[in-house]
């Protein structure tokens, strides 16, 4: 494990570190200490457009930047957990594993699939209720 961490690109090192920083309550408190202190020396600067300019510059600068962080960080998890979901699929005796990759399926042809689970959800549905308990804990 520790030779795939190795191999990370400096970016995706930086964007887990940003993802478990940005989140901890030490990060909100820095920002919001950031604003305090911005708001307090507003008379300072008599409230003037240079003073309102550097919070816009900074607040915009660190929104874009984390947009880009936010979306490695959502991709590796949702790659992680596909892989995880294949697995079980495939472990599972009886499971259809023409699943396994459904991610990569166009539009209509994905529908198609979401179409049969939901038909056989709906049977499941009704067959509950003409067999009684089953139990399973309520929807």
């Amino acid at each position: 494990m520790a030779d795939a961490e190795q191999k990370n690109s400096w970016y995706t090192r930086i964007a887990k570190a940003a993802s478990r920083y940005a989140g901890k309550p030490a990060t909100f408190s820095l920002a919001l200490g950031t604003i305090v202190v911005w708001a307090v020396s507003g008379p300072i600067f008599g409230f003037s457009d240079t003073w309102q300019l550097v919070i816009n510059t900074g607040t915009t600068i660190v929104t874009f930047l984390m947009v880009f962080l936010i979306q490695n960080s959502q991709n590796r998890d949702t790659a992680a957990i596909q892989v995880k979901l294949d697995e079980l699929i495939r472990a599972t005796e009886g499971a259809h594993n023409a699943l396994l990759d459904l991610e990569e399926l166009g539009e209509e042809k994905l529908e198609e699939f979401r179409g049969r689970y939901e038909a056989i959800a709906a049977e499941a549905r009704k067959s509950l209720e003409r067999a009684g308990d089953t139990h399973c804990p309520e929807p």
